[in-house]
């Protein structure tokens, strides 16, 4: 038996409950991880609400088909099926399980296939469960759109999740990076890396007269209308949110087939190995380190949930489970 947070209906964050449920088996190319660390995340409080309520054609009509959520992980290898050949037993690992979720739990079973890797020796387990989902969502958007040296790129939204990742991902790949965020995390998001940090309650960045290749909209807070202006010619508006009613991904299809000067884009997140190895390869180099800004036991989680759902987060909240061996 293992302890879990479960939910059998959707709801508010109280329909979570922490109960005893059968331990997971891996089966052949799979491994089993002893959670030590993962995460609460917007797409959590989602798939637990049915919000919006279009998200049912994916988590379950009537009831949640995943009644453990948690898609961020870091543990250790405890068993590994008869197939498994890039994985052993004690390895330390983390990734992101977005096709099945479950690791909000004190084990979970994840395809060898995965977006599953080994952790750079010496890396905590809460920050290796906080940097594979904002990292993976930003490397979507900046590979998608092949961000290069010498570009300029907006990133709306740089405090939270994804957009922290977005910023340190940017300067990576060679991007001049304007960084826009609150003023209570100006100087969290200057430490990051960005070459200039705009304070969104004081200034506009779409007035400023400056022009850029890209703004990336990491929080969907934004629209394509107040920074087209913003936009050099050719440039796009990358959008992590569906907007109401589904607009950015009609305005996505409409501005890539119509027009040529300015467009939106809303590519489709790709969960993989290759990612989860390369945000490996930045953090053992200190290219990137995920920002935290809560930790909550796994006896916590309605309250981590909550806290997530005020929309005031800075960076990620990690949910501890193991916290020893």
């Amino acid at each position: 038996m293992m302890k879990a947070a479960v939910h059998t209906s959707y709801g508010a964050p109280e329909v979570i409950h922490v109960i005893d449920v059968a331990r997971p088996v891996p089966v052949d190319n799979e491994v089993l991880i002893r959670v030590h660390a993962s995460t609460v995340n917007r797409t959590d409080c989602g798939m637990r609400s049915a919000t919006p309520f279009i998200t049912r054609l994916f988590s379950g009509w009537r009831r949640p088909k995943h009644q453990i959520l948690g898609s961020e992980v870091a543990g250790i290898i405890t068993a590994v099926g008869s197939s498994v050949t890039q994985f052993a037993v004690g390895d330390q690992v983390f990734g992101v399980n977005m096709a099945d979720y479950g690791s909000n739990a004190e084990y979970v079973c994840m395809r060898e296939s995965a977006a599953l890797t080994t952790m750079p020796p010496g890396l905590a387990f809460d920050v290796a469960a906080a940097a594979s989902d904002g990292a993976v969502l930003a490397l979507t958007y900046l590979q998608r759109v092949g961000l290069h040296p010498g570009q300029r790129i907006v990133v709306y939204g740089a405090s939270g999740s994804i957009g922290s990742a977005g910023v340190q991902l940017a300067k990576h790949f060679g991007a001049h990076v304007t960084a826009v965020c609150s003023t209570p995390d100006v100087e969290t998001v200057r430490a990051l890396g960005a070459d200039v940090v705009i304070d969104y309650l004081t200034d506009d960045f779409t007035s400023n007269g400056e022009t850029y290749d890209y703004v990336f909209d990491a929080v969907g807070k934004h629209s394509f209308r107040r920074c087209r202006r913003s936009l050099a010619p050719g440039g796009a508006y990358l959008v992590t949110d569906l907007g109401f009613l589904w607009q950015n991904p009609w305005l996505a299809l409409f501005t890539s087939r119509f027009t040529r000067r300015r467009k939106v884009l809303f590519p489709l997140p790709a969960y993989n190995k290759e990612k989860v190895v390369l945000i490996e390869q930045l953090l053992a180099n200190g290219e990137f380190r995920p920002l935290i800004d809560r930790r909550y036991p796994l006896d916590e989680i309605v309250a981590a949930t909550k806290y997530v759902e005020t929309g005031q987060k800075v960076g990620n909240v990690v949910i501890t489970v193991h916290t020893a061996d």
